[in-house]
């Protein structure tokens, strides 16, 4: 089975994952995750999680990935306890004292080992099946003869990051947070010093150790060839517009290439629609070579982050074709937008006319988290979104 797995920071992230086409999500509890300041799940957030999973027969794993120091094992073991009792699919980890605490409890959930234990050579995956992992997420260094030496030699399920922000050090094992900002990278705390700009001397010229974001569009084929299990979205402090809009992108063309239907032009397409998703450039790293000053920014860079979301589907009326939705960003009378959903490609359309809550006609839609009613044919469903229309497939073909 191919799995797309996708990130989720809330409870809300979490089932747009799934309503765009996720088939696992992996999420970080309120202790031992790497990303303490997204807002993470309580214990009763991931129990309503896997209860949502689980009935769309999807996935939840959780991750248990810092590097421990003694003061963090305090309550280690019942909290494990308690996510095998919720009934979690699996936890990610990088510390073999979590290993280990895994098999003394002999846990129901997966073992997966996470991306910070560096995994890059077939002996430590041997190694971590030994203690019990029945999963792997190789370094986001591995190459792609990196990956399928490993995938030949040890038969292991192997997790393979195809998307998102990369790291300046070895998959995470920083100490640059400590350095700068007495903030530990490894137990949560990164504050992402490596994005940073920096004067090197006194002409003022910007620095930057910034690596550019990883795409795999054009290797997803490679790598489903060469045995990858599963194929990972990094990001768990995104936005749910974000989310759908990778995962369902990447849904179209794992399922295009499943089908072998996925052609040059759709590939063009879904590339473009993801690099201006985020607000850096995007390149395959390490997969297929040694990245290059091409793969990095040094220089600075801009950051700017788009207004494309335009709004998120709460309602259709059937009978009278008017769509009810909730509004982020400014649109008005005459813009091109297109709808897009669980269930559906980009559909275009002109706005012709906007009205408030109140019923009361408008030119333009300005306030954030207004409600907004249109009249529109196209049969929408709720939390399908509305983005400015920017590409056409028909560009492509």
């Amino acid at each position: 089975m191919i799995e797309l797995l996708s990130p989720a920071g809330d409870l809300e992230r979490l089932k747009f994952a799934f309503l765009y086409g996720a088939d696992a999500v992996y999420i970080g509890g309120q202790n031992y995750s790497l990303r303490a300041n997204a807002r993470n799940f309580s214990l009763d957030d991931i129990k309503e999680g896997v209860r949502f999973a689980h009935e769309l027969n999807k996935k939840v794993y959780v991750t248990v990935n810092i590097v421990f120091h003694d003061d963090d094992l305090n309550g280690l073991k019942e909290y494990l306890l308690e996510l095998d009792n919720i009934g979690v699919d699996a936890i990610i980890v990088s510390d073999i004292v979590v290993m280990k605490l895994h098999q003394k409890l002999n846990l129901k959930l997966e073992l997966h080992v996470s991306t910070q234990s560096s995994v890059l050579n077939h002996e430590a995956v041997k190694f971590y099946q030994d203690l019990g992992a029945k999963r792997i997420v190789l370094a986001r260094e591995a190459s792609k003869e990196d990956i399928k030496k490993i995938k030949d030699i040890t038969k292991a399920d192997l997790e393979c990051f195809i998307h998102g922000a990369m790291c300046t050090s070895v998959s995470g094992r920083c100490v640059m947070s400590n350095y700068a900002t007495l903030r530990d990278s490894n137990r949560g705390g990164c504050v992402q010093v490596c994005r940073f700009i920096f004067d090197i001397d006194s002409s003022n010229k910007p620095f930057s150790m910034t690596p550019k974001d990883l795409n795999m569009v054009p290797f997803i084929k490679d790598m489903i060839g060469i045995g990858v299990n599963s194929f990972k979205v990094e990001g768990r402090m995104r936005s749910i517009y974000y989310i759908a809009t990778v995962i369902h992108t990447y849904r179209q063309i794992i399922d295009k290439i499943c089908t072998n239907t996925l052609n040059e032009a759709y590939s063009k397409y879904y590339l473009d629609i993801l690099n201006r998703c985020a607000n850096r450039d995007s390149t395959p790293q390490f997969f297929d070579k040694k990245p290059t000053k091409n793969e990095q920014y040094y220089l600075g860079r801009e950051e700017i982050s788009n207004q494309d979301f335009l709004g998120l589907v709460l309602d259709y009326d059937n009978k009278n074709n008017i769509v009810t939705i909730e509004e982020r960003n400014y649109f008005e009378v005459g813009t091109i937008v297109e709808f897009f959903g669980p269930n559906k490609e980009a559909i275009t359309f002109k706005i012709e006319e906007i009205f408030d809550e109140n019923q009361t006609k408008i030119d333009a839609a300005r306030h954030p988290k207004e409600i907004i009613k249109i009249k529109c044919p196209i049969k929408l469903e709720k939390n399908d979104m509305m983005r400015l229309k920017i590409f056409d497939i028909k560009d492509y073909l």
